[in-house]
């Protein structure tokens, strides 16, 4: 991070703009997002599913969206615990944003 960048956990209530900022920009953001979406929702399932994604990059990422309001964590009381993420109707939406983008980006002309 740069010395004047702003940790966007570091602000109680981005605004939508700010997170899709965040999101966008971030290949990790978005593949979890699209895991999560795709039926994939423990941790270690999700580390192994994304090449080259560690425990600690995947769990800056899975808190990032849920301090945005983009997942739910839900935690199981069994032996061994059990974690769970889930997009929240917020993060649905959300996620229908991202598919907009993509859909644009796939229509874009690359030739300028």
């Amino acid at each position: 991070m740069m010395k004047n960048e702003i940790n966007i956990l570091d602000i109680a209530h981005p605004t939508v703009g700010q997170m899709m900022e965040s999101v966008v920009g971030c290949k990790w953001s978005l593949s979890v997002i699209d895991l999560i979406r795709n039926g994939v929702n423990r941790p270690g399932k999700m580390e192994h599913a994304i090449d080259g994604l560690s425990a600690k990059v995947l769990n800056e990422r899975l808190r990032k969206l849920q301090h945005f309001g983009v997942i739910e964590k839900r935690v199981f009381a069994e032996t061994p615990p059990r974690v769970e993420y889930y997009l929240t109707d917020f993060g649905d939406r959300f996620a229908g944003i991202l598919d907009s983008i993509h859909a644009l980006q796939n229509e874009f002309p690359h030739k300028m």
